[in-house]
């Protein structure tokens, strides 16, 4: 199993607090004998205007390498793979890349970054680390 990201507590504890349940921690897939994934969680709520309940999985990314270019490199094919794994074997489950405020603000807002996102429409919350709140959800 993978270690957890530095900043797991804090962002599943900013799902808790806008009313997520975390129901997998971690979120474990056995796709083949190769293939085993652990996305960082599971989580679900209740929309009431929608009578249903939503049920989300969360990558977390801390993006603290020496290279963020790199590391967003790796994390978008690791979030598509996972995406893959989702739609084959939960796919009601909508798969969203967790980062930090900061990292959004300094990395994500790059127009290539945006580009990448948009094209793979790639599903991304942003959380203050230390208010442990989402501040946005961009879908």
């Amino acid at each position: 199993m993978s270690a957890k990201d530095i900043f797991h507590d804090m962002a599943r504890t900013a799902l808790e607090k806008d009313g997520w349940t975390i129901t997998k921690d971690p979120l474990f897939f056995k796709l083949t004998q190769q293939f085993k994934i652990n996305i960082d969680l599971g989580a679900e709520k209740f929309i009431a205007a929608e009578k249903a309940t939503r049920q989300i999985a969360v990558e977390i990314k801390s993006f603290v390498g020496i290279s963020a270019v790199s590391e967003f490199h790796m994390a978008i094919g690791q979030f598509l793979n996972y995406r893959v794994a989702l739609e084959q074997l939960a796919s009601e489950r909508v798969l969203y890349m967790a980062v930090p405020t900061d990292i959004y603000q300094d990395f994500f807002t790059d127009s290539f970054v945006q580009a990448v996102l948009e094209r793979y429409q790639i599903k991304v919350l942003v959380f203050h680390v230390q208010k442990q709140e989402i501040t946005l959800w961009k879908d």
